[in-house]
Protein backbone atom coordinates (compact mmCIF):
# COMPACT_ATOMS: atom_id res chain seq x y z
CA UNK A 1 0.00 0.00 0.00
CA UNK A 2 2.81 2.29 0.75
CA UNK A 3 4.08 1.79 -2.95
CA UNK A 4 0.81 3.19 -4.17
CA UNK A 5 0.86 6.56 -2.96
CA UNK A 6 3.50 7.76 -4.63
CA UNK A 7 1.93 6.44 -7.94
CA UNK A 8 -1.51 7.88 -6.78
CA UNK A 9 0.30 11.57 -6.33
CA UNK A 10 1.65 11.23 -9.65
CA UNK A 11 -1.70 10.48 -11.37
CA UNK A 12 -3.04 13.64 -9.51
CA UNK A 13 -0.66 15.89 -10.15
CA UNK A 14 -0.76 14.44 -13.76
CA UNK A 15 -4.45 15.11 -13.82
CA UNK A 16 -4.08 19.09 -12.15
CA UNK A 17 -1.30 20.12 -14.62
CA UNK A 18 -3.28 20.24 -17.73
CA UNK A 19 -5.70 22.71 -16.34
CA UNK A 20 -3.16 24.90 -14.68
CA UNK A 21 -1.18 24.85 -17.89
CA UNK A 22 -4.16 25.66 -20.37
CA UNK A 23 -5.53 28.24 -18.52
CA UNK A 24 -1.90 30.09 -18.46
CA UNK A 25 -3.47 30.10 -22.27
CA UNK A 26 -6.39 32.49 -21.97
CA UNK A 27 -5.27 35.85 -22.62
CA UNK A 28 -6.46 38.36 -19.24
CA UNK A 29 -8.63 40.43 -21.23
CA UNK A 30 -10.63 37.64 -22.71
CA UNK A 31 -11.35 35.88 -19.32
CA UNK A 32 -12.50 39.33 -17.66
CA UNK A 33 -14.78 40.01 -20.79
CA UNK A 34 -16.58 36.58 -19.97
CA UNK A 35 -17.06 37.79 -16.51
CA UNK A 36 -19.96 39.97 -14.59
CA UNK A 37 -18.20 43.45 -14.61
CA UNK A 38 -19.42 46.73 -13.29
CA UNK A 39 -19.34 49.31 -15.34
CA UNK A 40 -15.82 51.03 -14.26
CA UNK A 41 -14.39 47.70 -14.82
CA UNK A 42 -15.69 47.19 -18.67
CA UNK A 43 -14.23 51.01 -19.16
CA UNK A 44 -11.41 49.76 -17.83
CA UNK A 45 -10.89 47.05 -19.87
CA UNK A 46 -11.53 49.08 -23.05
CA UNK A 47 -9.26 51.73 -21.98
CA UNK A 48 -6.48 49.01 -22.04
CA UNK A 49 -4.18 49.24 -25.14
CA UNK A 50 -3.35 45.82 -25.59
CA UNK A 51 -7.32 44.76 -25.48
CA UNK A 52 -8.31 42.20 -28.14
CA UNK A 53 -10.37 41.62 -30.86
CA UNK A 54 -11.67 38.64 -29.24
CA UNK A 55 -12.25 40.35 -25.80
CA UNK A 56 -14.18 43.23 -26.96
CA UNK A 57 -16.70 40.23 -28.81
CA UNK A 58 -17.22 38.68 -25.37
CA UNK A 59 -18.02 42.30 -24.06
CA UNK A 60 -20.17 42.97 -26.73
CA UNK A 61 -22.15 39.64 -26.11
CA UNK A 62 -21.83 40.15 -22.10
CA UNK A 63 -24.91 41.11 -20.68
CA UNK A 64 -24.06 43.37 -17.64
CA UNK A 65 -21.48 45.62 -19.94
CA UNK A 66 -25.31 45.47 -22.35
CA UNK A 67 -26.82 47.73 -19.51
CA UNK A 68 -24.27 50.08 -19.38
CA UNK A 69 -24.88 53.49 -22.17
CA UNK A 70 -21.21 54.34 -21.23
CA UNK A 71 -19.69 51.08 -21.97
CA UNK A 72 -21.52 50.74 -25.16
CA UNK A 73 -20.41 54.05 -26.74
CA UNK A 74 -17.04 52.94 -25.76
CA UNK A 75 -17.30 49.48 -27.29
CA UNK A 76 -19.36 50.75 -30.65
CA UNK A 77 -16.36 53.17 -30.97
CA UNK A 78 -13.62 50.95 -30.41
CA UNK A 79 -11.51 50.34 -33.49
CA UNK A 80 -10.70 47.01 -32.54
CA UNK A 81 -14.54 45.94 -32.29
CA UNK A 82 -15.54 43.58 -35.19
CA UNK A 83 -18.03 44.92 -37.32
CA UNK A 84 -20.69 41.98 -36.73
CA UNK A 85 -20.87 43.23 -33.08
CA UNK A 86 -20.52 46.86 -33.76
CA UNK A 87 -22.72 46.90 -36.30
CA UNK A 88 -26.39 45.25 -34.82
CA UNK A 89 -25.28 46.76 -31.36
CA UNK A 90 -26.11 50.42 -33.13
CA UNK A 91 -29.56 49.83 -32.62
CA UNK A 92 -29.46 49.94 -28.62
CA UNK A 93 -27.86 53.23 -29.19
CA UNK A 94 -29.18 56.97 -28.32
CA UNK A 95 -29.90 59.36 -30.66
CA UNK A 96 -26.80 61.52 -29.59
CA UNK A 97 -24.97 58.60 -28.62
CA UNK A 98 -24.92 57.67 -32.43
CA UNK A 99 -24.08 61.45 -33.58
CA UNK A 100 -20.90 60.31 -31.26
CA UNK A 101 -20.03 57.51 -33.47
CA UNK A 102 -20.48 59.35 -36.52
CA UNK A 103 -18.14 61.68 -35.97
CA UNK A 104 -15.24 59.79 -34.35
CA UNK A 105 -12.55 59.39 -36.45
CA UNK A 106 -10.97 56.08 -35.84
CA UNK A 107 -14.65 54.52 -36.46
CA UNK A 108 -15.02 52.34 -40.06
CA UNK A 109 -16.55 54.19 -42.67
CA UNK A 110 -19.30 51.70 -42.72
CA UNK A 111 -19.96 51.88 -39.07
CA UNK A 112 -20.61 55.90 -39.60
CA UNK A 113 -23.04 55.41 -42.61
CA UNK A 114 -25.01 52.64 -40.49
CA UNK A 115 -25.12 55.25 -37.32
CA UNK A 116 -25.86 58.46 -39.17
CA UNK A 117 -29.21 55.92 -41.01
CA UNK A 118 -30.11 55.17 -37.35
CA UNK A 119 -30.42 58.56 -36.87
CA UNK A 120 -32.03 59.57 -40.23
CA UNK A 121 -34.90 56.55 -39.51
CA UNK A 122 -35.83 58.02 -36.45
CA UNK A 123 -36.11 61.74 -37.27
CA UNK A 124 -39.78 61.70 -37.86
CA UNK A 125 -39.98 60.82 -34.24
CA UNK A 126 -37.94 63.27 -32.72
CA UNK A 127 -38.94 66.35 -31.00
CA UNK A 128 -38.10 69.54 -32.54
CA UNK A 129 -35.62 70.45 -30.03
CA UNK A 130 -33.90 66.95 -30.86
CA UNK A 131 -33.85 68.10 -34.17
CA UNK A 132 -32.39 71.84 -33.95
CA UNK A 133 -29.71 70.10 -31.52
CA UNK A 134 -28.60 67.16 -34.32
CA UNK A 135 -28.61 70.15 -36.84
CA UNK A 136 -25.92 71.60 -34.56
CA UNK A 137 -24.10 69.14 -33.73
CA UNK A 138 -24.28 65.68 -36.32
CA UNK A 139 -22.21 65.37 -39.30
CA UNK A 140 -22.83 66.90 -42.21
CA UNK A 141 -24.82 63.99 -44.05
CA UNK A 142 -27.71 64.16 -41.03
CA UNK A 143 -27.35 68.26 -40.93
CA UNK A 144 -28.24 67.80 -45.12
CA UNK A 145 -31.11 65.73 -44.54
CA UNK A 146 -32.27 68.24 -41.77
CA UNK A 147 -32.13 70.99 -44.32
CA UNK A 148 -35.65 69.50 -45.46
CA UNK A 149 -37.24 69.99 -42.69
CA UNK A 150 -40.48 71.61 -41.88
CA UNK A 151 -39.60 73.90 -39.32
CA UNK A 152 -36.91 77.51 -39.81
CA UNK A 153 -34.97 76.75 -37.04
CA UNK A 154 -33.76 73.48 -38.07
CA UNK A 155 -33.16 74.72 -40.89
CA UNK A 156 -31.23 77.51 -40.06
CA UNK A 157 -29.09 75.98 -37.77
CA UNK A 158 -28.32 73.19 -40.21
CA UNK A 159 -27.09 75.81 -42.48
CA UNK A 160 -24.65 76.64 -40.19
CA UNK A 161 -23.69 72.99 -39.00
CA UNK A 162 -19.30 73.16 -39.43
CA UNK A 163 -19.55 69.47 -40.80
CA UNK A 164 -22.01 70.77 -43.55
CA UNK A 165 -20.27 70.74 -47.71
CA UNK A 166 -21.26 72.36 -50.36
CA UNK A 167 -22.01 69.78 -52.26
CA UNK A 168 -24.45 68.42 -49.93
CA UNK A 169 -25.94 71.95 -49.92
CA UNK A 170 -26.73 71.67 -53.90
CA UNK A 171 -27.93 68.29 -54.17
CA UNK A 172 -30.56 68.94 -51.52
CA UNK A 173 -31.48 72.25 -53.10
CA UNK A 174 -31.98 70.54 -56.40
CA UNK A 175 -34.66 68.46 -54.56
CA UNK A 176 -38.15 68.35 -55.78
CA UNK A 177 -39.62 68.36 -52.28
CA UNK A 178 -37.08 71.25 -51.03
CA UNK A 179 -38.81 73.94 -48.92
CA UNK A 180 -39.05 77.30 -50.32
CA UNK A 181 -38.28 78.45 -46.72
CA UNK A 182 -34.67 76.79 -47.52
CA UNK A 183 -34.13 78.82 -50.54
CA UNK A 184 -34.88 82.01 -48.89
CA UNK A 185 -32.59 81.05 -46.07
CA UNK A 186 -29.57 80.17 -48.17
CA UNK A 187 -30.28 82.74 -50.55
CA UNK A 188 -29.39 85.07 -47.48
CA UNK A 189 -26.90 83.04 -46.10
CA UNK A 190 -23.38 84.40 -45.44
CA UNK A 191 -21.62 81.70 -46.69
CA UNK A 192 -23.44 79.68 -48.75
CA UNK A 193 -25.11 82.45 -51.17
CA UNK A 194 -21.37 83.66 -52.02
CA UNK A 195 -20.71 79.96 -53.38
CA UNK A 196 -21.12 79.33 -57.07
CA UNK A 197 -22.41 76.33 -57.28
CA UNK A 198 -25.33 77.07 -54.87
CA UNK A 199 -25.93 79.96 -56.58
CA UNK A 200 -26.56 77.96 -59.83
CA UNK A 201 -28.98 75.87 -57.72
CA UNK A 202 -31.04 78.57 -56.69
CA UNK A 203 -30.98 80.25 -60.38
CA UNK A 204 -32.61 76.68 -61.19
CA UNK A 205 -35.58 77.45 -59.10
CA UNK A 206 -38.43 79.28 -58.89
CA UNK A 207 -38.85 78.86 -55.11
CA UNK A 208 -35.67 81.62 -54.87
CA UNK A 209 -36.66 84.63 -53.44
CA UNK A 210 -36.59 86.84 -57.34
CA UNK A 211 -35.02 89.57 -55.99
CA UNK A 212 -31.79 87.38 -54.81
CA UNK A 213 -31.87 85.30 -58.03
CA UNK A 214 -31.28 88.91 -59.99
CA UNK A 215 -28.17 89.34 -57.28
CA UNK A 216 -27.22 86.09 -57.96
CA UNK A 217 -27.90 86.30 -61.98
CA UNK A 218 -25.25 89.50 -62.60
CA UNK A 219 -22.49 86.61 -61.53
CA UNK A 220 -23.32 84.79 -64.82
CA UNK A 221 -23.31 85.54 -68.48
CA UNK A 222 -27.08 85.82 -70.41
CA UNK A 223 -26.48 82.86 -72.35
CA UNK A 224 -25.74 80.57 -69.36
CA UNK A 225 -29.14 82.47 -67.54
CA UNK A 226 -31.23 81.18 -70.48
CA UNK A 227 -29.97 78.05 -70.19
CA UNK A 228 -30.40 77.52 -66.05
CA UNK A 229 -33.35 80.27 -65.32
CA UNK A 230 -36.90 78.61 -65.17
CA UNK A 231 -38.90 80.26 -68.30
CA UNK A 232 -41.03 82.01 -66.21
CA UNK A 233 -38.85 84.35 -64.38
CA UNK A 234 -36.08 84.47 -67.27
CA UNK A 235 -37.16 87.26 -69.56
CA UNK A 236 -37.22 89.42 -65.93
CA UNK A 237 -33.89 87.64 -64.58
CA UNK A 238 -31.96 88.61 -67.47
CA UNK A 239 -33.69 91.94 -68.41
CA UNK A 240 -32.54 92.91 -64.68
CA UNK A 241 -29.16 92.06 -65.08
CA UNK A 242 -28.61 93.05 -68.47
CA UNK A 243 -31.25 95.47 -70.10
CA UNK A 244 -29.23 96.12 -73.20
CA UNK A 245 -28.74 92.30 -73.74
CA UNK A 246 -32.88 92.05 -73.63
CA UNK A 247 -33.93 94.90 -75.75
CA UNK A 248 -31.64 93.97 -78.21
CA UNK A 249 -32.54 90.20 -78.38
CA UNK A 250 -36.59 91.87 -78.57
Amino acid sequence: MRMNKPGSNSAETAEETPKNTSSEHVPPDVANASYELSEDQALALLKRSDVTASALALLGRNPSVMKSRKALLALATHPRTPRHITIPMLRRLFNFDLMQVALTPTVAADVKRTAEEQILNRLESLSSGERISLARRASGRVAAALLLDTEVRVISTALDNSHLVEASVVTILMKHNAPESLFVLVSGHPKWSLRGEVQVALLRNEKTPLERAVEFARNFSADFLREIVPESRRAAVIQATNPSTTGASE
